[in-house]
């Protein structure tokens, strides 16, 4: 699966960042503790969160992950939006919840 059909399912509108076909998502992380996602230890990761700080892009860069899923239809700040820009990292929005969120994705990763 891909950020393009993530994208697609969950209706989800594109922020920032770079190719949306090109990146395998095999795994989901939902969390709102950066903490606890810098101990993640999975490769093509899809990060899934409600906070809408930089640190968010920072923890997504750090863990490798593929790209950023902000939940409950909250607006990034623009410090995040831009930082995504810089690193090239896929940010995504939609208004379904984190719980809705990874039930659909789950379903595209027919879990």
């Amino acid at each position: 699966m891909n950020l393009q059909q993530i994208q697609t399912q969950l209706g989800c509108e594109v922020l920032a960042g770079g190719s949306l076909q090109g990146a395998n998502i095999e795994h989901v992380c939902a969390c709102d503790m950066m903490s606890d996602v810098l101990v993640v230890e999975k490769d093509n990761l899809l990060l899934v969160t409600s906070l809408t700080t930089e640190q968010v892009v920072r923890t997504a860069d750090i863990v490798g992950a593929h790209g950023v899923l902000i939940t409950n239809g909250k607006q990034p700040l623009e410090k995040a939006v831009q930082l995504a820009k810089q690193l090239n990292i896929p940010l995504l929005r939609t208004r379904l919840s984190t719980f809705e969120a990874c039930v659909q994705i789950g379903k595209l990763l027919n879990l």
